[in-house]
């Protein structure tokens, strides 16, 4: 399976931290810790090309041009409400972001996504938007979320989920071609519910301590 604007993570050390993450026994605690640790991984790749304004700093010994990012350059956009797990996660790479939130819920017969919820940082439409989500089992919700940022005016779209199914990756590579999509690890497929298999049951419940 492979699209020019999928990018599936072989990492040594975000595979020993995702075999915790599945783990039934691992608790909530843990849990969330993880997903931020990865998370935090990810985003270092995932900024690899933000843009860079070059400013003069003073060292101990001289005047120096360096490069930073623009300090109201870039936004977090967790899809509710698992993708709350990953904004520190993000934070702790760049913690000036400003977050959005878009709330998105499966409806359980037709399995697809419906918004109920979307609050965004004022001009959004210039900034670099990271959209997270820890699942991307159907693509639903995320492709739906990504129309609504493009309808707001957003051009510079990243998105980044920590496990997904080839469904989820198809229906991206072929609704959003334009937007970057890092992913930690691609799963076998769906159940006869859309839960990812072997996945790692309810991100939400876990993150959260709800059933």
């Amino acid at each position: 399976m492979q699209y020019p604007n999928i990018f599936i993570f072989d990492h040594p050390l975000i595979k020993h931290k995702i075999s915790i993450l599945r783990d039934k026994k691992t608790g909530m605690k843990e849990f969330r810790e993880l997903i931020e640790e990865i998370t935090t991984i990810m985003t270092y790749e995932a900024m690899r090309d933000v843009e860079l304004v070059p400013v003069e700093v003073e060292t101990p010994l001289e005047k120096t041009m360096q490069y930073r990012v623009p300090e109201e350059s870039v936004a977090i956009v967790p899809i509710l409400r698992a993708g709350l797990g990953m904004v520190n996660g993000v934070h702790k790479v760049f913690p000036t972001a400003r977050v959005g939130h878009i709330g998105m819920y499966r409806d359980e017969e037709t399995l697809l996504p419906q918004e109920y919820y979307c609050k965004l940082p004022e001009g959004i439409e210039n900034k670099t938007v990271f959209v997270v989500d820890p699942m991307l089992a159907t693509g639903g919700s995320a492709s739906d979320a990504l129309t609504a940022l493009k309808k707001r005016g957003v051009k510079r779209i990243k998105m980044m989920s920590i496990i997904a199914a080839p469904a989820g990756i198809e229906k991206l590579a072929k609704e959003h071609p334009d937007v970057p999509v890092y992913v930690s690890t691609l799963d076998r497929c769906l159940n006869e519910n859309g839960y990812i298999l072997p996945g790692l049951g309810d991100a939400g419940d876990r993150l959260f301590g709800t059933k």
